[in-house]
């Protein structure tokens, strides 16, 4: 194989994904432009929080609970080797408001909520539904995108809250329950050791991870090819893109809190 071939054959999945990118930013400054410019459908926008945020509640209860269960036994288990058992409070605490509350809910919102919106819009673009919208004089922009992107960007950070008070219950409930902790000394440790910021930086992350399972969704549906396979590569890669970026924009964001 000649040179050439070789810069060729690594030349064009680069572009590719350049292309990608771009077209990706192209989007999210499209959405953000329509954001600030009327109309804006309120209806459309209630029905999304309801769908975005009350109905994946549970699914982010849940995994905060086990995750918050699981993580003090961990804790415990790791710091009985070094006579630290009573750190188990504040680092179960800590690291749920910081890391797990954030991110697993984010990841559970995304495998829920972008592979929702990514087969619904994609369902409509295959069935021209999309096209109908613009023949009516409405922007599918501004009717499809823009209430599912902010609902998900102002609904994810309270699940985030939610899942956090749940997780450190659950850490709670292991601690007194199994692990011999008294219940009074257990909350006091938690509310003393976490800080303000411990908990906004979990929010602000909530709202980051939110805006990207929604555009993820949103692109990926109204780019989605024609026909089934179409809407369902369509569903994959926007689940697939939105856990990774969040993955992505998590450490980013760590770095920017806890290290600058």
């Amino acid at each position: 194989m000649s040179p050439a071939t070789g810069l060729r054959g690594l030349g064009r999945p680069t572009l590719a994904a350049l292309a990608a990118i771009g077209r990706v930013v192209l989007f999210a400054a499209s959405t953000l432009g329509h954001l600030l410019r009327p109309p804006f459908y309120w209806r459309e926008f209630g029905a999304q929080v309801l769908q975005i945020g009350w109905f994946s509640l549970p699914v982010v209860g849940l995994t905060a609970l086990f995750t918050g269960g699981a993580l003090a036994l961990q804790i415990y288990s790791g710091g009985a080797r070094f006579n630290a058992e009573a750190v188990v409070p504040s680092i179960v605490a800590i690291g749920m408001v910081r890391e797990l509350g954030p991110v697993l809910g984010g990841l559970m919102v995304a495998a829920r909520v972008a592979s929702s919106i990514a087969a619904e819009l994609g369902t409509m673009k295959v069935t021209e539904q999309i096209d109908a919208l613009t023949t009516l004089s409405t922007n599918p922009m501004k009717y499809l995108v823009v209430p599912r992107v902010l609902a998900a960007t102002l609904t994810v950070p309270v699940l985030v809250g939610v899942g956090d008070a749940i997780g450190i219950m659950g850490g709670w409930l292991v601690g007194v329950t199994r692990l011999d902790f008294n219940s009074v000394t257990y909350l006091k440790n938690t509310v003393d050791f976490l800080e303000v910021w411990d908990v906004g930086s979990g929010l602000v992350k909530g709202a980051v991870f939110g805006f990207i399972i929604a555009l993820m969704g949103c692109y990926h549906g109204m780019t989605s090819g024609r026909g089934a396979q179409g809407v369902g590569r369509a569903t994959k890669s926007a689940v697939v893109a939105a856990s990774v970026l969040i993955l992505a924009a998590n450490y980013l964001l760590t770095e920017v809190f806890f290290t600058s």
